[in-house]
């Protein structure tokens, strides 16, 4: 790699970094999300002009401080040029006073104050409610993650155009709702913390087991959902569900290395190579949960299935699990999020604690309801039970169900191998 090349990757891996930081900055100032996020790409094309020639700076800071200082004074321009050319802006002056600002001669320094604030303001933004599930989605994944639209376009596998719509038309409601650059008040934060947790993990979803595609994991979304929830748990360290999302997702992708064989088929939880999974996500995923627990107030949902996570990751084998555990904590998990898919997770752990009818008892009850009417693993879970029953002609049936609901090819693969093992000799 020439040193051209190399400054350019430093340049990418600087602002991958930084670029969040740059944009909440950016927007306590204008105001404006889409115009911070403008405001930080043009030192970011700066910076590609400049640092090929004269090197990356290495001044107090380093390259993120040449960055935000580049980036301030574009504000500054900005910030003019409005207060003199564009009288529907003078509201905007006035909010800027109150922020110790003035249109003559802002105060540079005030930009790097509460930065810490200035992120947790940007979160709740990209997750602000007026927004739907995909904007949030792909507006936290740009503005938080730095991920290009191409980038979280082949991430869910749509077009690109349709993510780059998203983005646009999320930022244009921002702007015409006047939503505040703010976090949100005491009485508000619950229900807006639990937004932004839920497209976290949303997002790690996806990475963990792909909805569609060739792939089964995508360790990228994970990855970032993983760097998400670690910057969140640094901001709000007292909040439990933040520490419970964490060490969930931390326990969760300690397995992803076992998840998946040499040609990228999955592998069931059963037939994991435990020696494959990661000790250091494990024993940072025990710390958060830990962290969460030390915490005053009941666990929420994230915190309960983080406890059903750390029982898998302390057990030697799926023999040694502790499933009893495991299915009284979906009970506490149903007791806090009633929803048939936590029962239909409680028959799995049922079936392994008390026997694969007892398990089949409470999938069976799940047939019909409309919420599940298409949810791939409800033939899935009722085709392992029938299975372990020797019902192979029934567990036949239900694999091949499953198989043709999946849009997922791995996974279709996995469900069409297991009917094969169901046919009658």
């Amino acid at each position: 790699m020439d040193d051209y090349e190399a400054t350019r990757s430093a340049i990418e891996a600087v602002w991958r970094i930084e670029s969040p930081r740059l944009i909440a900055g950016l927007a306590r100032i204008t105001g404006d999300v889409g115009a911070a996020e403008e405001l930080a790409q043009d030192a970011l094309v700066i910076a590609l002009e400049q640092w090929p020639a004269r090197g990356v700076p290495d001044g107090p800071g380093g390259p993120g401080a040449w960055l935000m200082a580049t980036a301030k004074h574009r504000a500054i321009d900005l910030v003019r040029r409005r207060a003199r050319y564009d009288q529907k802006l003078q509201e905007v002056g006035r909010d800027m006073e109150t922020q110790a600002l003035t249109f003559g001669e802002p105060d540079v320094d005030k930009m790097d104050d509460h930065i810490g604030d200035d992120l947790l303001r940007l979160i709740f933004i990209a997750c602000h409610p007026v927004l739907s599930a995909e904007a949030r989605t792909a507006l936290t994944l740009r503005l938080i993650g730095g991920l290009t639209t191409y980038e979280i376009a082949r991430a869910f596998l749509v077009p690109e155009p349709t993510i780059a719509q998203r983005i646009v038309r999320a930022k244009r409601t921002l702007a015409d709702k006047k939503v505040p650059f703010e976090i949100p008040a005491p009485g508000e934060l619950a229900g807006r913390v639990d937004s932004v947790l839920e497209i976290i993990y949303l997002i790690f979803n996806e990475g963990y087991s792909a909805t569609s595609g060739e792939d089964w994991i995508r360790p990228e979304l994970c990855a970032e959902a993983l760097r998400l929830g670690r910057l969140l748990a640094g901001l709000m360290p007292r909040q439990i569900e933040v520490h419970g999302l964490v060490a969930l997702m931390e326990l969760q992708a300690s397995r992803i290395g076992a998840r998946t064989g040499r040609d990228g088929e999955p592998i069931l939880l059963a037939d994991q190579d435990r020696l494959r999974w990661d000790r250091l996500l494990i024993r940072r995923g025990l710390a958060a949960l830990e962290r969460a627990e030390q915490l005053d107030g009941p666990p929420g949902r994230y915190a309960v299935q983080a406890e059903i996570a750390a029982c898998h990751a302390r057990a030697t084998s799926v023999q040694n699990t502790d499933w009893e555990r495991i299915a009284a904590l979906y009970v506490v998990l149903a007791h806090l999020t009633p929803s048939p898919v936590v029962e239909l997770n409680r028959a799995v752990a049922v079936g392994m604690a008390y026997g694969p009818e007892a398990g089949l008892e409470i999938a069976d009850d799940l047939v019909g309801r409309p919420a599940l009417a298409g949810y791939v693993q409800l033939p899935a879970v009722r085709g392992h039970l029938l299975a372990e029953l020797g019902r192979r002609a029934e567990a036949h049936a239900e694999f091949t169900r499953a198989a043709a609901l999946t849009s997922n090819a791995r996974e279709r693969a996995l469900f069409l191998t297991r009917a094969a093992e169901c046919e009658e000799p």
